[in-house]
């Protein structure tokens, strides 16, 4: 069987069908009232479908704190964690997506697991408030790349609509 690109993708860990997991995840969310039960579709979603996503949460916004909320992958020592600290507190601060290659070459990095390796963070966001995030390891170095930005951006759009109590 010859080797082919779609192949090379999926080898590497990278989002070989983006478009086929956006748009499991924007029916989930359609099909799903309760914004909890979105949050735990969404992360098994990306868990399973996303071979180089190790560990998957979402961080609700309460106050200065981001607390977190449903998650896969192994425990994590942070369930809350101030505005600023770590890269979860920056990209809420920042109001924007962090992808760091490299945690161990980041002074951000609230360490969590000796096997994370990389880390992209998606404010979930109505407007200009941040409502959450949606927090991605990976035990892969530079695992996230501008398909992975793209998606997650995009479910995080998706979500917004269903954490926004107004």
């Amino acid at each position: 069987m010859p080797f082919d690109s779609h192949d090379s993708a999926l080898a590497q860990g990278k989002p070989s069908d983006s478009p086929a997991v956006l748009a499991k995840i924007a029916d989930a969310m359609r099909a799903e009232p309760d914004p909890r039960r979105a949050m735990e579709l969404l992360v098994e979603i990306l868990k399973r479908d996303m071979p180089a996503y190790t560990w998957v949460g979402i961080y609700l916004l309460e106050g200065d704190e981001l607390v977190l909320g449903p998650f896969l992958g192994k425990p994590s020592p942070h369930t809350r964690i101030p505005l600023g600290r770590g890269i979860c507190g920056a990209a809420a601060r920042e109001k924007q997506t962090i992808v760091v290659d490299d945690v161990n070459a980041d002074s951000r990095y609230l360490a969590c697991s000796l096997e994370t390796k990389s880390e992209i963070v998606v404010p979930i966001m109505i407007g200009t408030r941040v409502l959450g995030e949606i927090d991605i390891d990976s035990d892969r170095p530079a695992a996230f790349g501008d398909d992975d930005r793209r998606l997650l951006e995009s479910v995080a759009a998706f979500l917004a609509p269903k954490l926004d109590p107004r």
